[in-house]
Order: structure tokens, then sequence, then C-alpha cells
């Protein structure tokens, strides 16, 4: 994962600092770059700093289904995505004054409501939404279920150049929590090998990139088993790439470590769908990291 910490040095010395950015934290931050992962060589899990594998596993496995609510995800004790419908649940009531933001009534109320996502299978569905970005795209693009196309091209037309999924659907936008940041991906076989490339339009790349490699190497792995192939390359095309000026030190830190040899990912050999993996069916193996580093979490 030198390609990472290579990345981390980029932006620290040619970045541009921006502060009328959408959070109001500020960054640090170049345009266009590109990584490159031989899957073959091992699974790119970062190793200079723990990773949340769990969560990467349910996200995938979440957005693969279509879904959008977050209530399989708090279900199975992943929260990254509760922020967006308790936001939108304290604005639709009128709770914003009630509950000021980040205090402890706030927490205690989004503690509440996450409570209530969990147990109460109708006030999830009222309230748990993220509205139709990523998994709803990839499976259901204005009726057309890209994902399940794409695995049925690659076994009947591997040399196919239109091996594309698209989460940019720009009419439903504002109807989305967030826009899609990893925006489209496309598969390539090549000598008998199944390679990935995704174009992101916005990188966190202290706490988010670290996240989308892993997850889009497991998908290209995944999809890899069931169409047959074996583990080309994953390229990921980084658009916006920055730092937010509240990660810069962990950064520096991140860069000084040695990174561990990769992990292997072993998937269940048995599963033969795309849409039949199970978390049961991941087994990481040889996972050594550096312990974890301290961040302020930004949006």
């Amino acid at each position: 994962m030198l390609q990472y910490q290579n990345l981390l040095s980029d932006i620290l010395e040619n970045g541009v600092v921006e502060h009328h950015e959408r959070t109001g934290t500020g960054t640090k931050k170049v345009f266009g770059r590109l990584l490159t992962f031989d899957l073959s060589k091992g699974y790119p899990l970062l190793t200079t700093k723990k990773m949340f594998t769990k969560g990467i596993i349910y996200e995938l496995l979440w957005m693969i289904s279509g879904n959008s609510n977050i209530r399989y995800l708090v279900q199975n004790g992943v929260n990254i995505w509760n922020e967006w419908p308790y936001q939108n649940y304290l604005k639709a009531n009128k709770l914003e004054r009630k509950f000021p933001m980040y205090g402890q009534k706030w927490l205690d109320e989004k503690n509440n409501f996450i409570e209530k996502i969990k147990s109460n299978g109708k006030f999830a569905e009222k309230w748990g939404e993220c509205g139709p970005f990523y998994g709803v795209q990839w499976r259901n693009f204005s009726g057309v279920d890209q994902l399940s196309n794409v695995i049925s091209e690659i076994k009947k037309y591997p040399g196919s150049r239109r091996l594309i999924v698209n989460a940019w659907n720009a009419p439903l936008i504002d109807k989305m929590a967030l826009p899609p940041c990893h925006v489209m991906y496309q598969f390539n076989v090549s000598k008998n090998k199944l390679s990935c490339m995704m174009y992101q339009r916005s990188v966190d790349t202290f706490l988010g990139l670290p996240f989308n490699i892993a997850s889009y190497a497991l998908l290209t792995l995944m999809v890899t088993q069931v169409t047959g192939y074996k583990p080309g390359n994953l390229v990921m095309a980084l658009a916006d790439t920055h730092l937010y000026l509240n990660h810069v030190k962990q950064a520096k830190e991140q860069i000084k470590r040695k990174p561990y040899k990769l992990p292997k990912m072993k998937l269940n050999p048995k599963v033969k769908s795309l849409f039949d993996f199970k978390f049961e069916d991941f087994e990481l193996v040889n996972y050594k990291f550096h312990p974890p580093i301290k961040a302020d979490i930004s949006v």
C-alpha cells in the first residue's frame, strides 16, 4: 500500500488549501490522480492502521442488494450512514433547536433514533432512507438492473467495452443523502483476468479512500469468482483528492509507518451468484496492522 502513502505525501507537498468547500472544515487537495492495485498480490487493505473490515463487507453487500435503508446496516453493527437519515429526521420534525448539533442531547437522541431504526420496522421504513443512491442505481437505474446486466455481459461477451455501472443519475441527485462520490466503475477481461476501474469525483483521502479501495477490491474479487476469471487489477481514477485540514497530523503519522504484507481475502467457493454472498462467506487471512489513528470525522 505504498501507493496510498505516496498519495498522502503528494497531497501534503503539492496540495492547494481550499477553505470554500461544503463542510467548512477546509481541505488540502490535488486533482486527477491514479492508483493501481494488482489483486493477485493480495487484498489491498490498509495495514498502517486498523480498518473496519466488517463495515466494508456489510456496506458492499447492502449496496449490491440495491438497498438504501440503514436498518440492515445498524442491525449488523455498522453505523457509517446513520448521520444523514438522522439529520433528515430532526429537520422534518423541527427538532434542531431541541437537540443542538453534536451536544449531549443530540447524541442521546441519535442513539434513541438508531434504537428505533433497529427495533421498529415501520419507523425504519419512514426515517431510515438514504435516498436513491449507490446500490439503488446499481440495481435500478431508471428501471435497469445495471449490475445484473454487467455480470451477464461478462459471461457472454467478455471483450465488451460496455461493462459499466453508473451511480450518477443526475435527475435524482437532490433526493440522495449524499451525491455519489464513487460515480461509476467498469470491468475489463484480458488474458483470463478480470480488472475493474472506478472513477471517484470526491476523495476523502484519510478516512474514505482506504475504505473505497478495500470495497472495490472486494467487489472485483466477487465478480471474478462468479464469472470464472482470475483477479486482475483495481484501478482508481481520483478527481478532487483531498485531506481535510483536521486530518493533516494523522496523515503525516500514516506516512511514517511501514506497511505490513497485504492480507488475503478468501471467498466461499460455493457461492456462484454475486447476489448470494453473505457476510459469513468472507474470511480475512493474515491481517497484521498498526494501531488505529484517532481522527475527527468529516463528511
